[in-house]
């Protein structure tokens, strides 16, 4: 954010570049420059003016936006494997009535599918669809939970992105850019206006579900931003962070005196070279001390009422959505910028009764759909919905048309990046709408497209970040979460 450097910033960075200079230009002038410097802290003299101090250098601290907020946290809901829009959230009577039949060819000439060949027949969903609440939204039977909160979520039929496999789509979806190595959502939103946790991450990503995202830890990694601002995975069972515990033998105290030692020495080397990646190693290690205390107490869903727990649905001690949900109100309950969830198995290709429509995709509703819900909910109940925001969806859509890979009995769709719908809820968006259309057969967007980057414009601007304003200098040339493009979408916003 080039607005917000001051000049004595300024003067900071242009003595990074010559202390990174010398440092790689000889170990002896490294060595003599850190010797002088280690004299002169000793004896207590003043570093230079425009020398940045610790507590100007926490890269966490919260800091103002571009604008006046809607919401201070997000709470995103990522179903990784990508639902069947047309079987949730995208009723199709057209497609009901000529299921079955060959779609016409001139739909799919040319097209790319991941597994499709040939001219697909279409495939009407076999699910019921109901309107719910005063606004009418139209939402499957296999979403009950979802269709009592139908009047506080808004819903985006109209989304489309240019991936149509899981790594890069996932990737792209999270990052802005298909190819691993670019900033994450959460980091840009960490970056760009802190955290207000005092003893916790200000990203957090929890998992459920199958396995691992596709996309992997780059779907929540820092890219070229500072690895401060990286999403840090707590896990449901065992220890919630790996090597949060003290080793045998190792008393508070003593980890306590070891870690200002390394904090003393740290400092040293950061006032030598400059490298902002020290002041990294510095917050995670106080911050990794504080989590000691913080973490267990959070993870400790037991101690919620027993409504509370019979309304997410949750099992204490055993690794769920549901679990993952509460812990998320719990986190951004105390400063949490940024809660990801992701929950795997979405990828309903009809190979096997494991992935098809008729009972792994109910199955998935199953355990996710009161839960997503209850977060709702509990959020409005609590006076958060209105500075949460909340954001369900995946990477892509499903095909209107029976992959049938390999002759398969089993109903199933192929990947579509064409056209698949999110929904939102809190944080400025208004409850009870659905924007943008699709044709008669769920196949493409025909009213008020909505791109990925068009997303990301969206959430940054809920959080008080003008997204052609938050950049960071890397390589020559000023990157953003949403590249050159991007626009909000503003039918979504009160």
């Amino acid at each position: 954010m080039k607005d917000n450097v001051t000049h004595e910033m300024q003067d900071f960075l242009r003595a990074v570049t010559r202390r990174h200079f010398f440092r790689q230009a000889g170990f002896g002038i490294g060595a003599a420059a850190l010797t002088t410097l280690i004299n002169r802290y000793t004896l207590g003299s003043d570093l230079p003016p425009s020398f940045p101090t610790m507590a100007m250098l926490n890269p966490m601290a919260p800091k103002p936006g571009h604008f006046a907020p809607k919401a201070k946290s997000i709470i995103y809901l990522f179903m990784a494997g990508a639902p069947s829009q047309v079987d949730l959230l995208d009723y199709k009577p057209k497609l009901q009535e000529l299921d079955g039949q060959h779609i016409p060819e001139s739909m799919v000439k040319g097209e790319r599918f991941a597994f499709i060949k040939g001219v697909p027949k279409l495939l009407g969903s076999p699910y019921q669809f109901r309107k719910w609440g005063r606004s009418g939204a139209e939402i499957s039977e296999l979403l009950p939970h979802l269709g009592e909160i139908a009047d506080d979520i808004a819903i985006v039929r109209s989304v489309s992105t240019t991936q149509f496999n899981h790594a890069p789509a996932q990737i792209f979806m999270n990052t802005g850019h298909q190819i691993a190595g670019r900033p994450s959502l959460g980091s840009w939103l960490t970056y760009g206006i802190g955290s207000e946790a005092a003893n916790l991450p200000g990203f957090v990503v929890l998992l459920s579900g199958e396995n691992q995202p596709d996309g992997g830890t780059a779907c929540w990694g820092s890219g070229f931003l500072p690895t401060v601002y990286q999403g840090v995975q707590f896990r449901s069972q065992g220890d919630p962070v790996l090597f949060l515990t003290n080793p045998e033998g190792v008393s508070p105290e003593v980890r306590r005196r070891s870690l200002d030692l390394l904090k003393n020495l740290n400092e040293l080397h950061l006032h030598s070279v400059g490298d902002p990646e020290i002041t990294t190693r510095i917050a995670s290690y106080e911050m990794a001390y504080r989590m000691q205390t913080s973490v267990p107490e959070l993870m400790d869903i037991s101690k919620e009422p027993r409504s509370i727990q019979e309304m997410y649905g949750t099992e204490p001690a055993k690794s769920s959505f549901a679990n993952n949900c509460l812990l998320a109100r719990r986190l951004v309950e105390r400063g949490v910028r940024f809660v990801q969830l992701y929950h795997r198995g979405w990828d309903n290709h009809g190979t096997t009764s494991h992935d098809d429509i008729v009972t792994r995709l109910p199955s998935l509703c199953r355990e996710t759909d009161q839960a997503a819900a209850a977060l709702v909910k509990d959020l409005k109940q609590r006076g958060m919905l209105d500075n949460t925001l909340v954001v369900w969806g995946g990477e892509f859509g499903r095909t209107p048309m029976n992959e049938e890979r390999n002759r398969s009995k089993f109903l199933g769709r192929d990947h579509h990046p064409r056209a698949f719908s999110v929904w939102l809820a809190g944080g400025g968006i208004k409850g009870g709408v659905t924007i943008g259309q699709t044709d008669e057969f769920g196949y493409t967007v025909v009213e008020d497209p909505v791109d990925i980057h068009d997303l990301h414009a969206t959430i940054l601007y809920s959080l008080g970040l003008d997204h052609t304003k938050l950049t960071y200098h890397f390589q020559g040339r000023d990157f953003r979460l949403t590249d050159i493009s991007g626009n909000i979408v503003k039918k979504l916003l009160v």
